[in-house]
């Protein structure tokens, strides 16, 4: 046991040694995770986690990869050091996307099957709660102040918005079609939610629950049904949010005071998510349909490499 732990310690030692950042990337076909070294941007292994694996996430601590594997109906927890899928987490049916609250103590996931939001402890390893709402929630969506959970269903259009102390709903907001991710921003004033088939972002106000904006895009010879709004992230220190569009094979930059978008983005074929760097640099996305991930240089707003991965990448992490 003891040579084990040393072991592993090392390999983390190494990992971080040689490759600084680490990008992790959840393929839904091949039913693994992609290791990235995010020096050299190439695949340095690939890990096998369980049956489409989709949600990922790292731990508070960083010292774990924690996967949602759909047709497991579980969450797979991989040690960074090791690559090696340490235990397994109950989830529910279909788990899909997931947010961890920032004392590390518990995991909301989205179950899409059975309608149900869930509440796992990450310590005790065990449900703790299951939260009746719409049909087929997806997206996830905690508040700074870890007060309110907001998620979204897919099939009823709707935002809803959990008290994280009673577990219980306190609100519902009505977006437009399929609605996908959710994501507050970092003073907690604004929710940003994507419709993927309204092809819209609505941002809410989560004091009044009412939708203050509404954000199409128009891409020049594209038509509307071909622009799919999925991954939403926002760059706070450039006031900037990006959208992942799906089918369109573009990410939208939208300015957040203004909510205008500036630019698109040219990436693989069906972008589905997204994810800033450690440093702030960098944006990677999945692409569903190329089984690739794009490199893009946030300042200069450009595609620099493009990272060929397993298919139907899902989810991106990374961790420095």
């Amino acid at each position: 046991m003891i040579k084990k732990i040393i072991l592993i310690l090392f390999l983390t030692l190494i990992q971080k040694a040689a490759f600084g950042e680490v990008i992790y990337v959840s393929n839904e076909k091949d039913h693994n995770m992609s290791v990235i070294d995010g020096n050299s941007l190439e695949v340095i292994k690939t890990v096998k986690v369980g049956h489409r694996p989709r949600g990922i996430i790292l731990s508070k601590d960083k010292k774990k990869i924690i996967i949602c594997t759909s047709d497991d109906n579980r969450i797979a927890v991989v040690d960074v050091g090791s690559l090696e899928v340490e235990y397994y987490l109950p989830s529910g049916p279909d788990p899909e996307l997931m947010v961890m609250d920032d004392a590390g103590k518990f995991i909301y996931v989205a179950n899409e099957d059975d309608n149900m939001v869930t509440v796992v402890d990450y310590i005790e390893k065990k449900i703790v709660k299951e939260i009746p709402v719409g049909v087929e929630p997806e997206g996830m969506g905690l508040s700074p102040d870890g007060k309110t959970l907001v998620n979204t269903s897919e099939t009823t259009n709707m935002a809803h918005f959990i008290d994280t102390a009673t577990l219980e709903i306190k609100a519902n907001v009505l977006v437009d079609a399929r609605p996908r991710v959710a994501q507050y921003t970092d003073d907690g004033k604004f929710v940003w939610v994507s419709s993927e088939i309204g092809g819209t972002i609505s941002i809410i106000d989560p004091v009044k629950f009412e939708i203050i904006k509404k954000i199409e895009f128009k891409i020049p010879g594209m038509s509307k049904e071909s622009v799919q709004p999925v991954g939403v992230r926002l760059d706070e220190k450039r006031q900037l949010a990006y959208v992942a569009l799906g089918p369109a094979n573009r990410i939208g930059i939208i300015n957040m005071k203004t909510f205008e978008v500036e630019k698109y983005i040219l990436t693989g074929q069906r972008v589905w998510n997204l994810m800033i760097n450690t440093d702030g640099t960098k944006l990677y996305t999945t692409n569903g349909v190329s089984n690739d991930i794009s490199v893009i240089d946030i300042d200069k707003r450009k595609v620099i490499k493009s990272i060929p991965v397993g298919r139907y990448p899902w989810g991106v992490a990374v961790r420095d």
